[in-house]
């Protein structure tokens, strides 16, 4: 069975552990590519003590959110879906105004220009009109928007059942099998 193929893309807003647990997750089971700009390097540090090297694992290639010029950011290099988490707010407003001025940005655009699965997580509060905007112009070109907001009603009790919650929602969207959480039963 061929390994899906995935981006990870980890942007400057708050919620590093959001993707690496994510990537904790898909590491065995997926081929992996994986962006982290400054500013996220910066907050996987300073949320979690990791340095952006962690992500030089088996099956993962670790790319310079500077590099434009990658296979990665050609529609012709197809993968299965695109993850920004977190998805910092200034880098939803250029992916959303077509803007294309990083790695990130570029597989972003390509990936919506391609229809392949982009998954948006961003982890802001509260919205400003301009968010909502630009999330819903992702929304409207094709992405899908999940925020970080972890349900309760599963009887969540530490820190990590709260970032399951949201990690095991983007796998459900990956169409990746997880036992993070079970599905809703009344």
């Amino acid at each position: 069975m061929t390994m899906k193929r995935f981006v990870l893309a980890i942007t400057g807003a708050s919620g590093a552990a959001y993707a690496k647990r994510l990537f904790d997750c898909l590491k065995e089971s997926s081929e992996l590519h994986v962006i982290v700009s400054d500013r996220g390097a910066e907050l996987l540090h300073l949320e979690l003590g990791l340095q952006a090297s962690y992500f030089a694992q088996k099956n993962v290639t670790v790319y310079k959110n500077t590099r434009i010029n990658t296979s990665i950011a050609s529609g012709s290099f197809p993968v299965d879906g695109v993850v920004i988490v977190p998805a910092s707010m200034g880098t939803i407003g250029r992916i959303a105004a077509g803007v294309s001025g990083t790695l990130i940005e570029r597989v972003a655009d390509v990936a919506l220009k391609e229809k392949r699965k982009l998954i948006v997580v961003p982890r802001e509060t509260p919205f400003s009109t301009i968010h909502l905007k630009n999330l819903l112009a992702l929304d409207q070109a094709g992405a899908l928007i999940l925020p970080a907001s972890p349900g309760f009603y599963q009887g969540q009790k530490t820190m990590e059942d709260l970032i399951d919650f949201v990690v095991a929602r983007i796998l459900d969207q990956l169409a990746m099998t997880q036992d993070l959480m079970p599905p809703y039963e009344s």
